[in-house]
């Protein structure tokens, strides 16, 4: 390196990690003492086993925002470098060579290829230029280089008013409308990346209407061969339709589990879902069991060949469809909508449980349409809460399913994004030990999490009616869970059916819903 300054501080940073491995190194070779500089023991009152699994979270903890800052500094790095290039370009230099040069000299002082380099010095230009609280996060070591590129493609379609405002949502905790629960970049960019895209959905400058119509020209089907002589079938779908089919495909596989049943889960949803397009004719049980079999895979002759009954992905119906045309949906999902949006008052997103904001149309069809499968939600327009639950639903306990559905949206382990149907609710505080059946008192975890909070030690901490439990791991350490992002609903622009006092106008709506209930 040609700077001596620049030198020195690489060294201090290998000494300084150096230092750690030495740390991790010495606990795993002394039986489980960790050592200190001085060679001393570190443990936790007594307990060296504790000391070290301690240390060894606190240093798991500190490489991550190590990792961080490294890829702060590395993207403002690259920009100086080609903002230099540029600065020393003659004046008539070709743009797109020089671009080129650029993307190959970081490229090659990565090791990483020409596309890697460009899809990260377009990231670095965007935290440079219109994300700074972004690129803040990142030197601070409080978001990762994922959470980074997250909010970089998010704010790729944004306006420079609708970046920062995306941008103070999520990362300006004095925001008017900063968001709730687990902060940003203490969830998995996954995690993050479905928050950031449903407040982009609800804040872009275009309409969602105007939006998906764009889309649903653009979908399709894809078929890729992979090795070992498999391949990826992949659609892109309107949401409702493919969340449907998630749903649908999972609920039948959970109904074929059982004792002896040897496929997992995972290879169930791909058998049924082969079978469902390979039989020629109505699915029967019979082509579900079979499905895993290679000799059954559904062709003409088998199993689900004309005159085949008892189909449980269609209910038992044995009529002829149309293959041109998509049957509703009717895997059972949860529409949240706008009581507003739902009279056609507005347009405002409505949000399909699983999936995100929907345009406003596709929930009014949902609701008129699906009244077997969807569960129409509204929400009060002076505060976003949730008001009704559709009354497809009498029972209490179903009811208080439903309601832990829209309180959590997912299960409430933190990083889980497991929003199936078959979530368990489940006491935080045991009946035997005077807990309550109630919203307060209830999670509700998937069946792996679940299994994980009775058979450890971590714990769940108290929920609310409007607020999922956090958790508490075996080291003491506090999680949160997320927060559902809700927000209050858009009023009409002329609200002379709507007096004040009341929510609704009640006229229109119980006559809405009176006559799809």
């Amino acid at each position: 390196m040609r700077n001596p300054a620049v030198t020195k501080a690489f060294a201090d940073i290998t000494a300084a990690i150096a230092v750690l491995h030495a740390e991790v190194r010495a606990g795993v070779s002394g039986g489980g003492l960790g050592r200190g500089p001085g060679g001393d023991a570190f443990s936790a009152e007594g307990d060296p086993l504790r000391g070290l699994s301690e240390d060894c979270l606190d240093v798991l903890a500190g490489a991550a925002a190590a990792d961080a800052q490294m890829a702060g500094l590395k993207a403002r790095a690259a920009m100086t470098y080609a903002d230099t290039v540029q600065a020393a370009a003659a004046p008539d230099a070709s743009v797109p060579a020089q671009e080129m040069a650029v993307t190959a000299e970081v490229a090659c002082a990565l090791s990483i290829g020409d596309r890697a380099a460009g899809s990260f010095l377009a990231v670095s230009h965007a935290l440079a230029t219109t994300l700074p609280l972004t690129l803040a996060g990142l030197q601070a070591g409080s978001i990762s280089w994922q959470h980074a590129r997250v909010m970089a493609d998010e704010a790729a379609t944004l306006d420079a008013e609708g970046a920062a405002a995306l941008e103070a949502h999520f990362l300006d905790p004095d925001a008017p409308d900063a968001a709730r629960g687990c902060p940003a970049g203490e969830m998995p960019a996954s995690r993050f990346r479905h928050r950031a895209r449903t407040w982009r959905e609800r804040h872009h400058a275009e309409s969602i209407e105007t939006r998906h119509a764009k889309g649903v020209l653009d979908r399709r089907v894809e078929y890729c061969p992979d090795q070992d002589g498999m391949a990826w079938i992949t659609a892109y779908l309107p949401g409702d339709q493919a969340a449907a089919i998630w749903n649908r495909t999972t609920a039948i596989s959970r109904g074929l589990q059982g004792p002896a049943e040897q496929r997992t889960l995972t290879q169930l949803r791909a058998d049924v879902f082969a079978a469902a397009l390979l039989t020629t004719a109505d699915l029967t049980t019979t082509d579900l069991r079979n499905s895993g079999d290679p000799a059954s895979s559904g062709g003409p002759g088998s199993n689900g060949g004309p005159g085949s009954s008892g189909d449980p992905a269609r209910n038992g119906s044995s009529e002829e469809h149309d293959p041109g045309q998509v049957p509703s949906p009717r895997a059972q999902v949860l529409v949240t909508v706008p009581v507003f949006s739902l009279l056609g008052a507005t347009e405002e997103p409505a949000m399909l449980d699983g999936y995100g904001p929907i345009p406003a149309s596709m929930a009014r069809d949902l609701v008129a349409n699906g009244a077997e499968s969807f569960h129409r939600v509204l929400i009060d327009p002076r505060d976003g809460a949730p008001l009704e639950i559709g009354r497809t639903s009498y029972r209490l306990t179903k009811a208080m399913r439903q309601w832990l559905r829209l309180r959590d949206g997912k299960c409430p382990f933190p990083g889980c994004s497991n929003n199936s149907l078959d979530n368990e609710a489940d006491h935080l505080l045991a009946w035997a030990n005077g807990g309550t059946t109630g919203v307060s008192n209830l999670g509700q975890t998937c069946p792996k999490h679940h299994r994980l909070r009775h058979t450890s030690t971590w714990q769940p901490t108290p929920a609310t009616r409007d607020q999922p439990p956090g958790w508490i791991s075996p080291s003491g350490r506090h999680y949160k869970s997320e927060h559902q992002d809700w927000e209050p609903p858009h009023w009409p622009d002329h609200p002379d059916r709507v007096h004040l006092g009341i929510s609704l106008g009640e006229e229109d709506l119980d006559r809405f819903l009176h006559a799809r209930a």
